[in-house]
């Protein structure tokens, strides 16, 4: 559904091209400083405007309805909301008939039948995840000391970032890219075996980001070409800190106080200005397909902060599961 977590519970809602994109945090603990300006750092990251992103620029000035008094957290729902501003749907009229490969928007029509907003992907755009990144905001200061950084280390399959987007944007196409996640000062203990192991968390949450088409933690899958005697994390001291961490800061589900470190594989975007022979469902033909709009050549240039605060959302959930934090700060 379109909400994550157990004691700190985020929703999400909106579209795309609808009024306003939205978020309401349940179970943040009361007495956190927040205020609008807190989440202008984040929000930037995430923005559009340099080369290999989209041409739409929203201003995503939040503004927050609920839950907060005199600058702190009340212990009550925290709802922050955006107004969408910039919006060109008739751009979109003709993926009804024609869906786009790779997109969510046949999928979409097979699931909510005529109802599906198809606009700029509806529900289902990138968009959405401005309630990820409002929410992720207000778990980091949850989880403070942890501190959590992602950043993009390849893109198109390339480490030279800026060579490799210009050379998509010139070909009208568009490309992927890897991020990697380090999650610093971690304290031990977290973690819900089986099902909601640590990994389980992130790896959920993090799925949810659209565009994402895998994850590994620690030597992820180059584990499988490794011996035991390679791959064991060898303890140096008795404050449990290893020699290597394959592992990634998580043994059996558990945090175990090393650093948590991940990457995600983000997808290339599925609207691109080449053109495509695909089916038409109006005409039961194959037909040209030429996408119209504003998207990204490299959305992965704007996913790592979103990666950072779905992170920081899965673990203060886990945080206040483990009682590592109070209710009243």
């Amino acid at each position: 559904m379109n909400s994550f977590g157990r004691l700190f519970r985020v929703s999400i809602y909106g579209e795309s091209h609808g009024i306003q994109i939205g978020v309401v945090v349940d179970g943040c603990p009361a007495g956190i400083s927040l205020c609008e300006d807190d989440l202008k750092e984040d929000f930037a990251r995430r923005r559009a405007g340099g080369i290999g992103t989209t041409p739409r620029i929203e201003p995503d000035l939040p503004r927050i309805v609920s839950g907060v008094y005199k600058g702190k957290t009340t212990g009550a729902p925290i709802s922050v909301v955006f107004e969408n501003t910039n919006t060109k749907s008739k751009d979109y009229e003709n993926l009804w008939d024609q869906p786009r490969p790779g997109h969510a928007d046949y999928t979409g029509q097979q699931k909510y039948g005529s109802n599906n907003d198809p606009r700029g992907g509806g529900h289902f755009s990138g968009r959405i995840t401005l309630g990820i990144v409002a929410a992720g905001v207000i778990a980091k200061k949850i989880l403070a000391p942890i501190k959590i950084e992602a950043k993009l280390i390849e893109a198109g399959g390339s480490t030279n970032i800026e060579a490799a987007v210009k050379a998509a944007v010139d070909a009208h196409d568009s490309i992927g890219g890897l991020i990697e996640c380090t999650c610093t000062n971690m304290p031990k203990e977290l973690g819900e075996p089986f099902f909601d192991a640590t990994e389980s968390m992130i790896a959920h949450i993090i799925f949810a980001i659209p565009a994402t088409k895998g994850i590994e933690f620690g030597s992820g899958f180059a584990s499988a070409r490794m011996k035991g005697s390679e791959h064991n994390d060898i303890f140096t001291n008795n404050l449990g800190s290893t020699k290597t961490n394959y592992a990634a800061g998580i043994n059996g589900g558990i945090t175990n106080g090393n650093d948590i470190v991940f990457r995600v594989a983000v997808k290339p975007t599925s609207s691109i200005g080449v053109t495509q022979e695909t089916f038409n469902f109006k005409t039961n033909k194959i037909e040209s397909l030429l996408i119209e709009g504003r998207h990204d050549a490299c959305i992965a240039l704007r996913i790592p902060v979103v990666i950072e605060c779905a992170t920081a959302i899965a673990l203060a959930d886990l945080i206040l599961l483990e009682q590592q934090r109070s209710r009243v700060f």
